[in-house]
This record gives structure tokens, sequence and C-alpha cells, in this order.
């Protein structure tokens, strides 16, 4: 797990390395400037030599400037590092996510990404700054203080490590506490992101179903389960700081006590009770700063497993070592397919299917809900792989084509219809990066997305709001279309891509289709019959069988389903589509 995070430290190893060095530096300084004021104390202002006082001043103000600069300096590459760091990791996660078939991004929930993305992130970045600050000053400071206690006195140091000891231990127990609730939280946060998602990118049913104050509960509710955890850690880790106080002052008390007995006798002078003093002070603060960076490491490795966990997802889906760079055509053929979207399932999504389609063909699937039409198309642009049998395209295996090679052969449109913020021109251009604005108006009108594109004020350049919300259900179906026929594919798949769109444009888009790209092979899933009825050919789906395949005339003699839908879709004086596409 470390490793796999470590990985993505890349370019800011320097200042990985250098932090730690500088937070050394500053320690040293921070232990040579009590010894040099017992100097002062004891040979300068006890002997009233003036001379002495300057010559160690001197040398405690270097040390003070030379601490200052490598406590600078370890903020300044500690931060370059820990952010350097976070931003790397993001950046994998994100390009890591983005090769992700469809089966490895069922997985994980979009908040459950999003929470990685920021919140795993965030906490991961602090973890690391903190370690290579506090977790290189903090061991330093307490070695380095405890020896030079040592060098002054042992009999009254040997208190500083009673004290270590014993107070490490209480933080210990604190801690081992405190941290099985942090690593409870983080999850939690999951749940309330994807309360917040819900909420937002349906607001407008929330609204029209007066649900505003149910929503506000589910939220208050997931809110309050990460108050809850939070608050039981912060309840253990309360005691850090009276058991720290009460052992410093102890320290304090016993050593001032010990010590001025010592004084009087002889065996210590006043300087080096001060720099004991002190000492004692750097060695118990440094033992809380230990314990702020074990909770912290705590609190973040928890979020490291839940983005290694993401880093090491491996696609399904993967290139062959010598892919084909080319697709013949359009032609596409399903031989004894068999599908399922999890491969332990004992019943498959779709079986035995096995079907022959000629390039240029238009053909229709229809079948009612969760018969499998979706899952069947998304095989030909390899969304997901087959289970069993072999899916061909332009002749060859899917599975031997380069992936981009093969997507970009064949559009499709998908059922959850999908714009992103920018002009129309910027969402058209999603099908041809280098599409002249003359090409996105042509595919736009075989969409019969112009007809509404030109009434907009600023037309092509007119901006969509994210997920296109600024734009109706209609309206946005057909600049998806017009965004697939961009990239000029050699197949097309509409997967219920008109089902916003009124009946007569649904029409216009079908005789535009017949017309303008004759040689694209052309899939259309509809729930109307009147919007594949003069299709080359259709397709029946039932429970993941293909119930039928034919003409229009010939289902409707042969085929019962078909039948059934088409006499239920046209009784009662005709289907009103029915002209729709002449």
């Amino acid at each position: 797990m470390l490793r796999t995070l470590l990985k993505e430290v890349k370019e800011y190893k320097r200042a990985s390395v250098v932090t730690p060095l500088f937070m050394i530096l500053e320690v040293l300084m921070e232990m040579v400037i009590p010894y040099l004021m017992a100097s002062i104390i004891d040979k300068g202002v006890n002997a009233g030599d003036i001379g002495h006082i300057y010559r160690v001043g001197a040398l405690m103000i270097a040390a003070a400037l030379v601490g200052l600069f490598a406590g600078i300096g370890g903020g300044r590459y500690g931060a370059k590092a820990s952010a350097g760091f976070a931003k790397n990791l993001r950046a994998a996660m994100f390009n890591n996510i983005q090769a992700f078939s469809f089966s490895n991004i069922d997985k994980y929930s979009t908040a459950g990404l999003v929470t990685r993305l920021t919140t795993d992130v965030t906490n991961i970045q602090n973890a690391y700054q903190m370690t290579l600050r506090m977790f290189t000053r903090a061991p330093a400071s307490l070695v380095c203080a405890m020896a030079m206690a040592f060098t002054i006195n042992a009999r009254l140091s040997s208190i500083y490590l009673a004290a270590v000891v014993i107070l490490g231990v209480l933080l210990f127990l604190i801690m081992s506490r405190a941290t099985k609730y942090f690593q409870q939280a983080f999850p939690k946060y999951d749940d309330m992101n994807a309360s917040v998602q819900e909420n937002v990118s349906a607001i407008r049913v929330v609204k029209a179903y007066v649900r505003e104050s149910q929503e506000t509960e589910k939220f208050r509710r997931a809110s309050e389960n990460i108050y809850r955890i939070f608050f039981k850690a912060e309840k253990n880790l309360v005691y850090n700081g009276p058991l720290m106080m009460f052992t410093v002052y102890s320290c304090i008390l016993l050593i001032s006590w010990i010590g001025a007995k010592m004084i009087v006798v002889d065996f210590l002078t006043t300087g080096e009770l001060m720099s004991l003093l002190t000492y004692c002070m750097n060695i118990l603060m440094s033992l809380m700063m230990l314990s702020m960076v074990f909770v912290m490491i705590s609190m973040s490795m928890a979020s490291a497993r839940r983005i290694s966990e993401v880093l090491n997802e491996t696609s399904d889906l993967k290139n062959p070592d010598h892919p084909l760079m080319e697709v013949k055509d359009g032609s596409i053929v399903f031989d004894k397919v068999y599908f399922a979207y999890k491969k332990e399932s004992s019943e498959p999504v779709l079986k035995d299917i096995s079907l022959s389609v000629k390039s240029g063909e238009t053909i229709g699937i229809i079948g009612g809900t969760g018969s499998a039409k979706s899952s069947l198309v998304s095989l030909i642009s390899r969304l997901y792989d087959v289970t069993g049998g072999e899916v061909l395209v332009g002749g060859c295996n899917v599975k031997d084509y380069d992936m981009e090679v093969l997507r970009d052969q064949v559009s499709v449109v998908l059922q959850n219809n999908v714009l992103f913020s920018g002009t129309i021109l910027d969402n058209l251009r999603w099908g041809n990066p280098d599409a002249s604005e003359e090409e996105c108006k042509a595919a736009c009108r075989l969409a019969c997305a112009d007809e509404f594109i030109e009434r907009f004020p600023g037309g092509y350049q007119t901006r969509i709001e994210q997920g296109g919300s600024n734009v109706s259900g209609g309206q946005k179906q057909r600049l998806c279309i017009a965004r697939a026929l961009l990239k000029k594919p050699k197949i097309l798949i509409l997967d219920d891509s008109t089902s916003a769109v009124d009946t007569a444009t649904d029409g216009k888009i079908r005789r535009a289709f017949r017309e303008e790209i004759p040689d694209t092979t052309k899939l259309i899933i509809a729930q109307r019959i009147s919007s594949v009825q003069d299709a080359d050919r259709i397709i029946v789906m039932e429970e993941g069988r293909v119930h039928g395949f034919g003409t229009h005339e010939e289902l409707l003699e042969k085929n019962e389903i078909y039948r059934e839908v088409y006499e239920s879709q046209t009784k009662g004086g005709g289907d009103f589509d029915e002209k729709a596409g002449e």
C-alpha cells in the first residue's frame, strides 16, 4: 500500500529529502541555544565577564538565525512536497479511473470516488507533511534534548526519562482508542457525499415532490453519523493536553526542588538548571508532537487504503499485444454470445445470441424493460467483454482491435444523455475536436438540432450549463446525436435516444439517417415500434435472448411478442407515428 502511494512522490523526491534535513538542522540549533545560555549565566553574568556575554550572545544570535532559516526552509519544502504528492495522487487516480471499464466503475459509487479524490487525498497530504516535518523534528528533538540533559546532569535527567516512559504509555493507550473511531469515520463521508450529490442532481424532482424536509433529514443523519464518530475520537484525545501539562509541571517542580538543593551544595549551577528546565519543555513537547503525528497517521491509514484500492484497480479490458488499427466496415456478428456483468453470476444477462448484421443496414431493437437491449449493444464497442462466444466488427473479433480505434468507429448515444459545461460547439466537438463550424452545423441538421439552436440568441456559441440543465430533454438528445454523427462512424448506436423527441422530429431524424448516411450501420433501440418499423430488420429481445429477427412484416406474421406490442400501440384508430417517417 505505502509503495503504491510513494510512487507518486516522483518529482518531489528532492523536496521530500531536503525537508527532514532542514528540520534536523533547526533542532540542533534549538539544542545549542540553552547550552549557550547556561554559559552566559554561569561564566558571564555570575562572573561579571561582559566580553564572554557578547561573544556567546553573538553565537546565540547566529544559532537562532540558522534555526530560523532552517525552519522556513523546512516549512517551504515540506509544503511543496506534500502539495505536490497530493497533486500526483489525484492525477494518478483520475487517470486510472479514465482507464476503467464499465465493470470496474460499477464497483465504486460516484460519491466514493469523489471522497477519495478530495477528503482522502487531503488526509494523506496532511499526514505526509507532518511525517516529513514533525516526525523528523520530534524524535530528533527528543533524542538531542535527552542527550544534552544527561550531559549536564544524569541524576536530574532521569526524571525526564521516567516521565517520557509514563507519558508515552498513557498517550499510546489514548491514541489506540481514538484511532479505531477515525477509521470508521471516512467511509461515512461517502454516505454524506452521496446524499449531497443525489439531492443536487435531482433537485427538480425533490422540489416537484416537496421532499425538501425529507432530504434535509437524510443529510442530517449522514452528517450526524460523522459527528458522533469524531466526537467519540476527540473525547479520548482530550486527555492528551491535561496529561501533558500535568507531566510538564510535575517535572518542572521536581527539577526545581531537587536542582535548588544541588545548587546549594555546588553540584549544579544556576545556568545548568535553566538549561535543564528548557530541555524539559523540549522533551515533553516533542512527545506531544509525536502523539499528534501518530494520530494523523492513524487517521490517514484508512484514506491510504481507499486510495490504494483505486490506484491498484486494473481495467478488465486490455489491448492485445498487436492490435488491429483499422475497422474494415460496419458489419456486426454475434456468435453464440453469453454475457454477465459479474463473472460469478449464475444467470447470464445475455444467452446464446447469434445474429449477423450487414454493413450499412438499419437494425431496430425492441424489447421490454430488462430484456438486455443496452447490454447487447454495449458489447459492440467493447464497453464490456463477452463471457462466452465472440463479437465481430468488420469481420474481426472486437478483442483484436485497439480500443480507441474501435470506439472511434462506433458512435454510441446512450440512454442517459450527458452534456458538459461549455458552448454548443464545444459539446459537439467531443465527437470530433477538429470539426469545422460548417461540419457541426451539418451534423445538427441531420439530428434536427439546428431548428432550436438557431433560435438561441447566441446560436452555436450558446453556453450549456453543467449537465445540460438549460436545455430540454429532447434538445439534449438531438445534440448528443449530432455529436455522435460528427465522428463519422461506421456504426451508429442509438440507445433509446429519441424517447424525448416528438414523433415528427423522430421521423425526420430517421429519414435523414436513411438518405445522408446510407453506408453507416445503424442500430436503433426504441420502445415505439413506429421508430423501428421502417428499419431493414428488427431484433426482438426477451429475457436476454433474441426472440425474433426479421423485417416488420415478417415479425408481424411470425412473432407473437412483436405482434402484441404493435397491436397495443396502434389500438384505437392507428398509430399516430405512422406517417412521420415517410
